[in-house]
């Protein structure tokens, strides 16, 4: 299971039109599919397999493409009529609305027009009906309705989920009709893309929506012969839905990992990073690309600490020291000049290469230390994995009279807080000196939204340890773990929640009162007391997950002694300003 492979098996088939789109082409896409692509591909790659252009549907504007001297034989236009166009869309009205209006005036010589997700036959027809011009050559389905970031790592991009699950099963759910249909039409592409049929599906119990979502997959699978794919070797696949609001704390935490940190401190939006304002950074490194499958030393290093990312880009600045060939002064015949001039492209991308993560690592450090990020990160992980609300109280009130701690930092504290000691802590004392401390008052107002949305009455148990009637080993477990590990562990402390449920299926001892088997989807080998351990495991958060949880995901498939792959998927990629962002509308 590798969605990044996927995506990328799909394009180079729509390029070539499984063999019958030769010659030079046009690649159409929209909003959605264009992610999915770059995600994957970069652009040089996709204009290197006889794609002229890559544009959008629903961009008229390129004067490339422009309505050109009408041809009154067909109707058409001849401004491209030498051109094919692949088009690669998702399958939604809108869009077969532009395609229509496309096809009304067709640009192009040939049409292959591909669909990310499930065509209905309503629009099946009209596409047909429409195409009065017989340009269409070939219709296929090709299910990338999702976004690879990792190898086991895959988002759907939707914003402003939160507040459809916390509406789920309520007469405010039908204002989020389209954010549902879009999580559902992801899980079911991400399931015919990785040509899997689950075995067993589960969702959290407490979430009307992960319930909703579970059970529709269920019914669409078992009423549908495309999601049935048989064979010998299917493997026992698990596919369990969550939800966000189970572990409020996690997206609320500093990271500390490569592509994490940028994610939270810098941004990490369709593999791209903005530098521009800071600090000397030179013009062409103001917008950069971080992306795994254009970057050997990116994806060896994006889930080391910041620690070990220090000594592997002092190693990446040495071994690109040592391997500068001599200078163009010092070349004295053809012969040199030649290979100096063919290596010539290859050490401006590597240098282009070091210079980028350079500026990134020491943006990186300047944030940690003009944010002290180091004392805020610690307090962080001591309010997420120990109880002792006498102190961190007066730690808390001690930092929030802090000038040194950033204001939204001190929200975040102040969060934190309020999460572990709801019921009895003083949570009126921390509002207050969190507005002495500068925080304004549409930001004190999230206190009161995140209780509301992953407040103990309404998530699941088990985020502090509270369901085992063990909660006093546990912490001190933990805490003995910390002092014996050492100082190097503090900011490493906290283990998302998402982990302990992985951990309980990998042991066969997820338990149905936390995670029911929608009915019907439970293996007939499993137990009332143990379940059946599957082979791959596809986990899919509503209300989106985070890089904090997908680097322990992939340690797990790294390590895990049974040699169990699990995927992570969610509505979207989360850090703190985006989980806040969607936590003020609700």
């Amino acid at each position: 299971m590798d969605g990044v492979a996927v995506i990328r098996g799909y394009i180079d088939r729509m390029v070539t039109g499984d063999g019958k789109c030769n010659g030079m082409k046009v690649l159409i896409l929209d909003a959605s599919t264009t992610q999915s692509i770059s995600s994957v591909y970069s652009q040089t790659e996709i204009l290197s397999k006889e794609v002229y252009l890559v544009t959008r549907l629903d961009d008229q504007s390129n004067p490339i493409l422009g309505k050109g001297k009408q041809n009154d034989n067909n109707g058409g236009d001849e401004s491209n009529s030498h051109l094919k166009a692949v088009v690669f869309i998702r399958p939604t009205e809108s869009n077969l609305g532009l395609l229509v209006r496309e096809l009304a005036r067709p640009r192009f010589s040939e049409y292959y027009v591909y669909f990310s997700g499930i065509l209905t036959k309503g629009l099946f027809r009209l596409l047909a009906d429409s195409d009065t011009h017989e340009r269409i050559r070939q219709v296929q389905e090709f299910y990338g309705d999702f976004c690879p970031i990792n190898e086991d790592l895959v988002t759907l991009q939707c914003r402003h989920t939160l507040a459809m699950t916390v509406a789920a099963g309520t007469s405010w759910a039908q204002n989020h009709v389209h954010l549902y249909d879009r999580n559902l039409q992801g899980v079911q592409s991400m399931l015919l893309a990785l040509k899997r049929q689950p075995s067993a599906i589960r969702f959290a119990r407490q979430s009307p929506s992960a319930e909703q979502l579970a059970k529709d997959v269920y019914d669409n699978i078992q009423s549908d012969q495309i999601f049935h794919f048989g064979g010998r070797g299917r493997k026992e696949l698990l596919l369990l839905v969550l939800d966000r609001r189970d572990d409020p704390v996690t997206p609320l935490l500093s990271q500390w990992t490569y592509q994490a940190m940028v994610h939270e401190m810098l941004g990490l939006n369709n593999h791209r990073v903005i530098l521009k304002g800071a600090p000397n950074i030179a013009k062409d490194l103001e917008e950069v690309v971080l992306s795994a499958n254009q970057d050997d030393f990116f994806k060896a290093n994006r889930h080391k600490n910041f620690g070990e990312l220090g000594e592997s880009i002092q190693k990446l600045l040495k071994d690109y020291q040592a391997q500068q060939p001599q200078s163009a002064a010092n070349l004295n015949t053809i012969e040199e000049m030649q290979s100096f001039m063919e290596k010539f492209p290859e050490l401006r991308s590597r240098s282009h290469n070091v210079s980028k993560h350079v500026a990134i690592m020491g943006e990186l450090a300047r944030l940690v230390d003009i944010c002290a990020l180091m004392d805020v990160s610690q307090f962080e992980q001591e309010l997420a994995c120990a109880d002792d609300h006498s102190s961190h109280l007066r730690e808390l009130i001690e930092k929030l009279q802090s000038p040194k701690i950033k204001i939204p930092d001190k929200l975040r504290l102040g969060l934190l807080y309020a999460l572990r000691y709801e019921t009895v802590g003083n949570l009126h004392r921390v509002r207050q000196a969190m507005s002495k401390g500068g925080v304004p008052q549409d930001m004190l107002d999230l206190m009161d939204s995140i209780l509301r949305y992953g407040g103990n009455k309404v998530r699941a148990p088990g985020l502090y340890g509270e369901e085992h009637g063990n909660n006093l080993v546990s912490k001190m477990t933990k805490s003995f773990m910390t002092s014996v590990q050492g100082v190097s562990n503090v900011y490493s402390q906290h283990v998302p929640r998402l982990m302990d449920t992985i951990n309980a299926i990998a042991k066969g001892k997820l338990k149905a009162q936390d995670c029911p088997y929608v009915p019907g989807s439970r293996p007939r080998a499993s137990s009332a007391q143990e379940d059946t351990i599957p082979e791959e495991i596809i986990i899919f958060m509503v209300g989106g997950v985070t890089y904090e949880e997908a680097t322990k995901v992939s340690e797990f498939n790294e390590t895990n002694p049974a040699g169990i792959k699990v995927i992570l998927g969610g509505s979207t990629v989360h850090n703190s300003t985006s989980f806040l962002e969607e936590l003020k509308t609700l």
